[in-house]
């Protein structure tokens, strides 16, 4: 049973999605606090599910597949409804969602393709793609809030720690095309000689 519990808590988080987004487009405190702990549920199963796969050895593919897709499907949604409810200059937004989206894309292809060449483990997730991910939920977490902290508000830390999150981003994903990159090239040169 504790084997299969990662694989729970991920599908968990799927389905705290479509209640995150009602409650946010519900608003008010309904929003401000509870579209808050639906997402630091989600952001702490997130964690869970991989230290208890690990803890208990309950890696499984189902589980190394659906994982990063939940993650994806929750903060790619969370950045949609926050650009669409003007917490932040839409400028702002646009560059900084699209950055964090388009960064998400492209090491998924990455991946996949490293994938099929055998080599994966050059582009596995490192320590800075998971302070990358703990900086951006934690800046969800704050731009869903919106309320005051400690006299600061919440919308402003939101939007400080999506910069640092949008900046990591690109940071990460260099790493990660710098790693690929001799396979990559290799690989060319040899579909180009099969050419």
């Amino acid at each position: 049973m504790i084997k299969r519990l990662p694989n729970y808590l991920t599908i968990l988080r799927i389905l705290l999605v479509p209640i995150f987004v009602a409650l946010f487009y519900w608003g008010g405190e309904a929003r401000t606090y509870a579209a808050t702990a639906v997402f630091a549920i989600a952001a702490i199963t997130d964690w869970a599910d991989g230290y208890l796969a690990r803890r208990y050895q309950g890696v499984s593919p189902f589980g190394t597949f659906l994982d990063p897709v939940a993650d994806k499907i929750m903060v790619v949604t969370a950045l949609i409804l926050i650009a669409s409810s003007q917490e932040m200059p839409p400028v702002l937004a646009g560059i900084l969602i699209s950055v964090i989206v388009g960064r998400e894309i492209t090491v998924s292809a990455l991946r996949e393709w490293m994938a099929e060449l055998g080599e994966r483990k050059k582009v596995a997730v490192s320590w800075l793609g998971k302070a990358k991910a703990t900086t951006q939920m934690l800046a969800i977490l704050f731009l869903v809030y919106r309320e005051a902290l400690w006299g600061v508000s919440a919308r402003i830390i939101g939007i400080g720690l999506l910069v640092i999150a949008a900046i990591m981003t690109l940071w990460s994903m260099l790493g990660y095309l710098q790693a690929a990159w001799p396979s990559l090239m290799a690989s060319g040169a040899d579909l180009d000689k099969d050419g």
